[in-house]
């Protein structure tokens, strides 16, 4: 057996020990070695995924054309994790590792500045960004990504999507979007430094603040708790938080922005993986319980946001305004292959506080605004949003 075969066998096998170990031990037992570790695979499964190195010699004897190992291989890890049609798990190649754990730290990185989504076996934008290259291009968040440079979207790999849509600085791509009130049309976008500044804040008048959380990446705890205790300090006796358009992000981000609100020790959020585990997040508990708070939520809050929406709705420590979240009531975590590549993988469902999972439910606010479809093609004007004219009311009637 070659090398570049065996390389083969010990990344399959491995990926088959994170995904379904238990069953690597039924039946006769192979043993394939790369390096200093050693995997162990059942017969019966190492018989069927033989068939992986049968096509990849009969590709190397016939086909005509370029090929290479490295390249072969990334499609198959690809195709295994799509074939679960669940597009939170996924393969990533050194690249997608590289920008995903970079957004995910809050660092700077080359692309369009704009968060997708996965719904209804479309990729959707959920969040474009303040002064980013997507934002002056006209993206809006909710438009659905047909296309990038003529080619169609991976709706199965969102990972695949962000990778196809980033690229060199100063360099073009285009997009061909729909939106509801335009159908199908084409932007043009420069890739460009993008850093992301996930929390940003101010007084509207002498007594009421406005936060808005764009994602929750590693920052995004301790720059929220600045930024809430600077307002604090300017006189802040009720708060307006829009997570309109935050697709989520880092469960322990989540964890310490809600602490914020909800009482020491009090259960945040649970989770329950395949094996019936069940975990428990809880409060560290924090410094504004009992604020007067309004959350504004959308179709495009999810995840991590829903983890908070979720608790403050539970606990009845405040106001969801807007229409039903997105829905995404399931929870990932990375798993590193010590190749500068990581498998992100669907590990449990996560509850409310009160019990509730949310997926393809979503969260329904306590008084349902829409946002007008004509206002969608304009510049935001907050005077206009009857969102946060509704949220700004609430507010009001909630300050002694």
């Amino acid at each position: 057996m070659d090398n570049k075969k065996k390389k083969w066998i010990a990344i399959v096998v491995a990926i088959l020990v994170v995904t379904n170990a238990a069953s690597l031990f039924l039946g006769g037992r192979f043993l394939v070695f790369q390096g200093n570790n050693k995997v162990v695979v059942d017969k019966d499964t190492y018989n069927k995924f033989s068939k992986i190195f049968s096509v990849r010699d009969q590709l190397y004897k016939y086909y005509d054309g370029k090929i290479s190992d490295d390249v072969l291989l990334d499609g198959a890890l690809k195709g295994m994790t799509a074939s679960l049609k669940d597009p939170y798990t996924v393969y990533m190649d050194k690249s997608e590792t590289k920008s995903f754990n970079s957004e995910l730290q809050g660092e700077q990185y080359v692309g369009l500045g704009m968060e997708v989504q996965a719904k209804d076996n479309k990729v959707i934008v959920a969040t474009v960004f303040d002064n980013s290259p997507a934002e002056k291009a006209g993206m809006k968040s909710g438009d659905v990504i047909l296309k990038v440079n003529g080619n169609d979207v991976v709706t199965t790999d969102l990972n695949k999507t962000v990778s196809m849509i980033k690229g060199k600085e100063g360099t073009d791509v285009t997009l061909t979007l729909y939106r509801s009130t335009k159908g199908n049309f084409d932007i043009t976008a420069k890739r460009a430094k993008v850093a992301i500044d996930t929390v940003t804040g101010e007084m509207l008048n002498d007594k009421i603040a406005c936060i808005q959380i764009s994602m929750f990446d590693e920052n995004t705890g301790n720059n929220f708790n600045k930024k809430i205790d600077e307002l604090k300090s300017q006189g802040m006796k009720g708060l307006i938080l829009d997570l309109r358009s935050n697709p989520g992000g880092l469960l322990n981000s989540c964890i310490q922005v809600t602490s914020n609100f909800v009482e020491k020790d009090k259960v945040i959020v649970s989770t329950i993986d395949k094996y019936n585990s069940k975990e428990e997040y809880k409060s560290k508990g924090g410094n504004y319980i009992g604020l007067p708070l309004v959350v504004l939520v959308d179709g495009n809050t999810a995840s991590a946001s829903e983890i908070f929406s979720g608790a403050i709705r539970d606990y009845k420590l405040g106001t969801l305004i807007g229409v039903k979240t997105f829905g995404k009531g399931v929870v990932q975590a990375p798993f590193d292959l010590n190749d500068n590549t990581q498998l992100k993988i669907t590990i449990s469902k996560y509850y409310t506080p009160n019990g509730e999972n949310i997926q393809h439910k979503g969260i329904k606010p306590d008084i349902e605004v829409k946002y007008p479809d004509t206002l969608k093609d304009k510049p935001y004007d907050r005077n206009v949003d009857p969102q946060f004219q509704k949220a700004l009311e609430q507010i009001q009637t909630k300050i002694k």
